[in-house]
């Protein structure tokens, strides 16, 4: 390692209710400063979850792409995509497409794959003119505030996602698989676990068991780890739950989660993982210029809702193997 790598940085600001601050001073070269520090930086999130870097003054896409770079080795191309992205060079993309209105919540970027990031990269380019923060929850403070029956029946059966693939909700066949082809999709979803089914006018359904509960590969510390709440159907707004079940039917949404033996998740549960995930919630609105590190097993993000334009960038880092982080439930690859 050498020695600018080690280098130090200011004072960490740490108060309730807000992610662990870091106020940079802006030099022009914001790819060399995040070269300097990024081991300091990842030290942060090693020891806090995350961290907002203030005052670097990010100014548009490439020099984004080059800080993002530089701070982690090798970023991850997104496979299984829930909505639809831009992307721009070098496996930096947009946010996910959510509409402005409705809330994100509390998930952890892919936790339905078998591979998944290790960290989460974020940046500003446009703050909104209202809400619109990307918040963060610890996910073992949200595991020890759940009710040990919910969480033990998780540990025991894990949880189901089912998705429907359709040209008109959510990430297209292409998007989520990088191919339209079929027999590559089949492919891909025998070697990842995946149970699938198409219909007959050319749609997919799948199936995938995961576990809701994992250790930290590097700590070993229990961490809350799933999509339940985000991806289950009560999370969706009322108005926009009864669309979607008036034109697909209540048992082919585009996508939804249940127990992991397949008993529905009742609307109480939802709530209640959503109050859990509020009551630990850490928020800072975007300026424009930030920088944010998430580690993406301990610690969970979400997007309030925003007023005005927004444009966040996303990189996905450190890939992390599902079966190094003690799953509780079995998962067999065909």
């Amino acid at each position: 390692m050498s020695s600018s790598s080690r280098a130090s940085l200011p004072g960490v600001d740490l108060c309730p209710g807000k992610p662990p601050i870091l106020q940079a001073e802006a030099t022009g070269d914001a790819p060399g400063w995040a070269a300097e520090h990024s081991d300091a930086l990842r030290a942060v999130v090693a020891e806090h979850g995350s961290v907002l870097v203030r005052g670097l003054e990010l100014r548009d896409a490439a020099e984004i792409g080059a800080v993002f770079q530089r701070l982690a080795t090798g970023l991850m191309a997104e496979k299984e995509a829930f909505a639809s992205r831009r992307t721009y060079a070098g496996n930096v993309y947009s946010s996910s497409k959510w509409p402005a209105s409705q809330q994100m919540c509390m998930h952890h970027e892919l936790s339905y794959r078998l591979e998944f990031p290790g960290l989460m990269l974020f940046a500003c380019l446009s703050a909104p003119t209202r809400g619109g923060a990307t918040a963060v929850a610890d996910s073992q403070a949200v595991l020890d505030a759940l009710p040990g029956e919910l969480t033990e029946r998780f540990e025991r059966e894990g949880w189901l996602l089912t998705r429907n693939y359709n040209d008109e909700v959510g990430a297209s066949l292409a998007e989520a698989f990088g191919t339209a082809d079929r027999g590559a999709i089949e492919s891909y979803c025998r070697a990842n676990a995946i149970e699938f089914e198409w219909d007959p006018g050319g749609g997919l359904r799948t199936r995938q068991r995961r576990s809701a509960v994992v250790r930290h590969p590097v700590t070993g510390r229990r961490c809350w780890f799933n999509q339940i709440a985000f991806l289950n159907e009560w999370t969706i707004a009322p108005e926009v739950r009864e669309y979607l079940v008036d034109l697909y039917g209540a048992d082919a949404l585009p996508f939804n989660t249940s127990f992991g033996n397949g008993d529905p998740i009742r609307a109480d549960v939802v709530q209640l993982l959503n109050n859990v995930y509020e009551a630990n919630t850490a928020r800072e609105p975007w300026q424009t210029g930030d920088l944010m590190l998430v580690d993406n097993v301990r610690t969970a993000h979400g997007r309030d809702p925003f007023e005005g334009p927004r444009e966040v960038l996303v990189a996905m880092a450190d890939t992390v193997c599902l079966f190094d982080c003690s799953p509780t439930v079995e998962v067999i690859a065909r």
